[in-house]
């Protein structure tokens, strides 16, 4: 959090993002798929103004825009080269929603830049550059808000609330599981980007690999070098719930198995099937079980989280009805309540959290800190799956301990690009 010194060094030296009387002046880089959806709910919103969508693939632009206009009534500019943003004083903050492997080298950039961040999920394409994430925002003093949404959704604050409030007992174990359905995305050729995508720049800091529509929009979740698989595409919710339920930060020990089972004759790289343990110090446990490939889910959701305490449980997600919610159950196992049924969500109450703490400079419900905890569980867990063994962690250095091959999955190769973090 940033302290009251802090803030009144940003206030003293004119770095607060917009007067209160002003509409906060943003940008979202990322046009495509959950960035238009974002740049879409912040049009409604009286206390911004959606300036300007970014994006190296101009395909995108029109139905950004179309989506932008709807809420606002005014039509955003389109530029194509993220620096021009960042160079665009008027620019109070921007939205990441880019591939997983430029969400790190985004934020660097635009902390640098003087830019609040909000960065979709996970923070980072790896650990390393999660902490780095952490380190630019207390260097640079700003407001970096993950895209998490369920630390604002009333009805999963208030599920928080009975878990940490001792009604279920001790609690010490929970579950989190992601078995929506997944579908073959087959092989295809390496081929010729298209005229309208500025691909050098979309691969950015990453390893060069010739252009596949199998790695490109949405499909990248899979492969290793652009993504994180779904633990870190979806995953990365329950995990960050459950968490939060425990009260626990990083683990010491992380077990498990991990595979692609169904999607076995495709181009995907990351499993399709995951049971990852995360051990806490204190005794405390978490389980991650994943199945993409059916198309029925667990304890009625396809997403969700169990608490599990001595006196009683809870289930914390979105129900057939399509709300969200949670369900209280006690020692015997007895549905004791249900708030499933009636409870509305309103995904804009993060991004008003977000505008908020630009304000206040206070900080925000998912500050990049809780972000980048959270977001560790799915890069270990991934770190298993690719190993195949057993990982030790030590939480205050942030290392795996005895395995080398491990240790250097902590991290990644860059290329040398205008992107690459400094930091290496």
């Amino acid at each position: 959090m940033i302290s009251r010194r802090q803030f009144g060094m940003a206030a003293a030296t004119g770095v607060l993002a917009a007067a209160p009387s002003d509409r906060i002046q943003i940008a979202v880089i990322g046009a495509r798929g959950q960035g238009r959806s974002l740049a879409a709910r912040f049009a409604t919103l009286k206390e911004c103004r959606v300036k300007t969508l970014c994006d190296v693939d101009s395909r995108v632009f029109a139905r950004a825009a179309e989506a932008v206009e709807k809420g606002s009534g005014a039509r955003p500019e389109f530029v194509g080269d993220l620096r021009r943003v960042l160079d665009d004083k008027a620019i109070d903050a921007v939205v990441i929603a880019t591939p997983d492997h430029w969400h790190c080298a985004a934020t660097l950039l635009a902390c640098a830049a003087g830019k609040d961040v909000y960065v979709e999920k996970p923070a980072s394409h790896n650990l390393r550059e999660g902490r780095w994430m952490v380190e630019a925002a207390r260097r640079h003093q700003r407001i970096v808000q993950l895209g998490t949404q369920s630390r604002s959704r009333p009805s999963t604050r208030r599920a928080i609330e009975v878990a940490h409030s001792g009604r279920l007992g001790r609690v010490l174990m929970a579950k989190a599981w992601n078995t929506q359905m997944r579908e073959n995305i087959g092989r295809k050729p390496d081929a010729t980007p298209p005229k309208e995508v500025d691909y050098d720049t979309w691969m950015g800091p990453a390893p060069v690999l010739p252009f596949s529509e199998n790695r490109f929009h949405y499909q990248w979740h899979w492969h290793w070098n652009y993504g994180t698989g779904d633990m870190g595409n979806d995953g990365v919710h329950q995990l960050d719930i459950a968490r939060w339920a425990l009260q626990v930060d990083a683990p010491v020990k992380v077990t498990g198995s991990a595979a692609k089972l169904f999607f076995g004759d495709d181009d995907q790289q990351t499993p399709d099937t995951m049971n990852i343990t995360f051990e806490f110090a204190g005794g405390k446990m978490l389980q991650f079980e994943m199945r993409n490939w059916n198309p029925y889910g667990l304890e009625g959701q396809e997403n969700g989280v169990a608490v599990y305490g001595s006196e009683g449980f809870l289930h914390i997600g979105r129900w057939e009805s399509g709300r969200w919610g949670y369900r209280i159950f006690d020692a015997k196992g007895k549905l004791a309540e249900d708030h499933s049924l009636n409870e509305d969500d309103d995904e804009r109450s993060h991004l008003r959290n977000f505008l908020e703490c630009i304000r206040t400079r206070k900080a925000p419900n998912a500050e990049i800190e809780t972000g980048h905890r959270s977001s560790t569980l799915c890069h270990l867990g991934n770190i298993v799956a690719r190993t195949g063994r057993a990982q030790v962690f030590d939480p205050a250095r942030e290392a795996i301990a005895g395995d080398a091959e491990a240790s250097q999955l902590l991290g990644r190769r860059y290329r040398e690009h205008w992107s690459k973090p400094k930091s290496v």
